[in-house]
């Protein structure tokens, strides 16, 4: 749980690190095979290919974005790097260990970008300015609603329900 009252950039932060643990809490227990199942069909959206999703997302946002760096995407290396976020496919061989792996270490690499910026630092998105406050907030609201996914799709796989 967050803290209940704490300065705003604590706040944010913290319902960034909630989400995240969120998200990890949805895949454990799972092997390589329960976390490919796929939602319902036509679709095959799988909590392996969110968690890959939000590695993507990470980057985008935080090193992309944020920092600037020249960072291919991560699942399709051919991708426009401005287009939408991807990793939901999964590649032959694709496994719940590499993905959450690879998100980890994306997640890393966000906090290293912001741990010396201020709230008011600012990257760069569709040729505008765009604040680290901004940044933290669209996320807290990626992850919140893809955790109502995530939510959904354990609960297909083994019924497991909650946090």
């Amino acid at each position: 749980m967050p803290p209940l009252n704490a300065d705003e950039r604590t706040t944010l932060e913290s319902w960034l690190d909630f989400h995240r643990t969120t998200l990890a809490m949805k895949c454990e227990g799972l092997d390589d095979e329960k976390a490919a199942v796929a939602s319902v069909p036509p679709s095959a959206f799988t909590l392996t290919g969110l968690v890959q999703h939000m590695a993507e997302v990470e980057r985008n946002w935080f090193r992309r974005v944020l920092a600037g760096e020249q960072a291919p995407p991560i699942y399709d290396p051919q991708a426009d790097p401005d287009g939408p976020d991807g990793g939901f496919e999964l590649a032959e061989g694709a496994t719940l260990r590499d993905a959450l792996a690879t998100w980890h270490a994306e997640i890393a690499r966000a906090r290293e970008h912001c741990a010396d910026r201020a709230l008011t630092d600012t990257g760069r998105f569709m040729e505008q300015d765009v604040s680290l406050r901004w940044i933290y907030v669209h996320m807290i609201e990626e992850y919140a609603r893809h955790n109502g996914h995530a939510d959904l799709l354990r609960e297909r796989i083994d019924g497991t329900t909650g946090v």
